[in-house]
Order: C-alpha cells, then sequence, then structure tokens
C-alpha cells in the first residue's frame, strides 16, 4: 500500500465512522496526511487526523483515535493500529504475498512508492554555495516532488538551507554519476569519500552492485524473451527478505522526503540489490530444465526489482543503464 493509498483508507475510515455515528464532525477533511512515524511513534506510517477532528467532534483526540481504530483494521492492507501521544494514530501494514507485491510494483513501474502525501505543500530549498549542497538540493527537489510538493530552489531569500558536510575535493572527476553517489551516499552530516572506489566493477562497490543488479535483471527480462517466456507474477518461495525491503520501498522514500535525507533513498536502493542478487541463478530454466510457473514468477520478482532500482536512482540523478 502506498502513502497515497493509505491516506484514502483513513479518509474512508473517518467518513465510515461519521456515517455510523460515531464521529459527528460538520465537515469532512478533503485529504488526509500520512507520514512516516516520529520520536515515540512506531509501525510504518503515522496520521495525525485524530488531533484535526478533536475540536470539531468536541471529544479529546485519543478518544477520536480509538473510535477510528476498528475502522481501519478493517482493511485488509492494514495489520495494527496504536495510539501514541496524544492521540496519533500509527499504521502497520499487512505484509502480503509477493505475488500481490510484484503487481502494484509492476502496475507502477518507476513511481512505485511516489505519492501525493505533500499535495499541497510548498517547499523552498536554499543550497549554500558549494557541489555537495547543489547536489543534495537537486536530489531532495525530485524526492520531494515524488511525494507530491511543490519545490523551488533558491539561492536567496527565505527557505530550507541545505548546507551538508562539504565535498573535500571535486567528485566530477570520478564522472557524473560515480560524484553524484559519492555524495548522496553518506548522510549530509557525514564527509564524503571522493576516490576511484565508487569506480571500481566489483562487490564492495555499492553503487555498482546497484547498477549491476539493474542491468542483470534487463538481461535476463532479454533472454527470458528469447525462450518466449513472460514474466508472470506469482508465489516465490525463499523471498521474503527480498518482499519487505521491496514493500518497504514508500515507506524508505516517503521518509527520505520528511527528513530530507536523500542518503536514505541510496541505501534503500543497496538493500534492494544485494536482496534480489541471490534469486537470479534461478530465474531462467537451467540446462534442460523446462520453463515453469515457478521461473515466470522469479521473472517477475526480478523486474519489479530492476523497476525499484531504476526510479530510485532516477530520482538521485543517476543513470541506470541497461548494459554494464
Amino acid at each position: 500500500m502506498t502513502p497515497a493509498e493509505l491516506s484514502r483508507t483513513v479518509l474512508h475510515a473517518v467518513r465510515r465512522a461519521v456515517d455510523d455515528g460515531e464521529l459527528r464532525v460538520a465537515e469532512l477533511p478533503e485529504r488526509v496526511l500520512v507520514a512516516p512515524p516520529g520520536p515515540g511513534g512506531c509501525g510504518d506510517y503515522a496520521t495525525n487526523v485524530a488531533l484535526k477532528l478533536a475540536r470539531p467532534a468536541g471529544q479529546p483526540a485519543a478518544r477520536v483515535a480509538e473510535i477510528l481504530r476498528p475502522y481501519l483494521l478493517r482493511s485488509h492492507s492494514i495489520g495494527d493500529v496504536v495510539v501514541t501521544g496524544p492521540g496519533f494514530i500509527n499504521i502497520g501494514l499487512a505484509r502480503t504475498g509477493t505475488d500481490a507485491l510484484v503487481r502494484e510494483i509492476l502496475r507502477c513501474g518507476s513511481r512505485y512508492g511516489h505519492s501525493d502525501a505533500l499535495s499541497g505543500q510548498t517547499v523552498r530549498l536554499r543550497p549554500v554555495r558549494e557541489v555537495r549542497a547543489v547536489v543534495h538540493a537537486e536530489a531532495l527537489k525530485r524526492i520531494l516532488e515524488s511525494q507530491g510538493a511543490v519545490v523551488h530552489l533558491d539561492g536567496d531569500g527565505p527557505g530550507t538551507v541545505v548546507r551538508p558536510v562539504p565535498a573535500p575535493s571535486d567528485p566530477f572527476r570520478l564522472g557524473p554519476d560515480a560524484g553524484r553517489w559519492a555524495l548522496l551516499y553518506p548522510a549530509s552530516h557525514d564527509r564524503p569519500r571522493i576516490d576511484d572506489g565508487h569506480l571500481a566493477q566489483r562487490e564492495s562497490n555499492p553503487l555498482f552492485r546497484v547498477r549491476y543488479v539493474h542491468a542483470r535483471s534487463r538481461a535476463l527480462l532479454r533472454n527470458a524473451a528469447d525462450l518466449h517466456q513472460e514474466p508472470e507474477p506469482g508465489p516465490v518461495g525463499d523471498a521474503q527478505a527480498l518482499g519487505q525491503v521491496l514493500a518497504d520501498h514508500p515507506r524508505v522514500l516517503a521518509a527520505a522526503a520528511a527528513h530530507h535525507a536523500p542518503d536514505r533513498l541510496a541505501r534503500q536502493l543497496v538493500a534492494v540489490a544485494d536482496a534480489v542478487l541471490p534469486l537470479y541463478p534461478a530465474v531462467l530454466p537451467l540446462g534442460e530444465e523446462k520453463p515453469s510457473a515457478a521461473h515466470r514468477a522469479r521473472l517477475a520478482l526480478a523486474d519489479a526489482a530492476g523497476a525499484v532500482l531504476a526510479g530510485g536512482l532516477s530520482l538521485l540523478g543517476i543513470d541506470a543503464p541497461d548494459h554494464l
């Protein structure tokens, strides 16, 4: 479930509670904001809708949250609802099978995880005059826009100042893609490492792993087409770890936007690449093995992972080549 879908689910729960007479409010909100839980929160997402409805409903926010809780739990996509603090609703998503998840990712393509959670918000970013700050601000603009925000990059005037730890040397001697990765992969408060390790085509280089896994997913699709085999979502054994990291992608992307932290997205892409790589040897039939539904399901899962990697790299401003 994406943040946008969860927002609509919460709004539907509010409407049901009003229709049933459990909540008495004259006017329903047009939209509900969901975001990664803050300090003291839990689950995948949190919403302050109960605090917004408390005054119109004439009840404490915590009571409004408890009224909404059973309505939210009616959704098959929600696994748990916990009320914390003065009335924040913390939502844990239900973990579904990989086939449903893969269908959702393939439907969205590289836009999987995009939402309108920040729709209506305008953000002004003011990067200081330094290369890492500019690259951070450009990546943040794309990430925030993926969540529906309107973003302006302003060198002067009011706004959020983007001031990560500066690069110790020119990162673009590594090339545009490796240079951006070198600046975005570390947290903004960490000193970036600018060296030729970002160019190494070996497993120890996170950027190479991410781009290699993406390129290999495209190669598997080409090879499968030669065998007249198409991806078809279905159950995949021993893919729980990969399913979890793919299901977590919308939350991580929302958190990267909320905390202005592109490094969270970069680390998520590494996690996806590391989780999908063990799947690849079993995607296509080997030797005299005949193509089966299991092969088609693994191919669909590899295709979905490749789409997530391509979409994430694009938000970071990095190319995702089909061939390496």
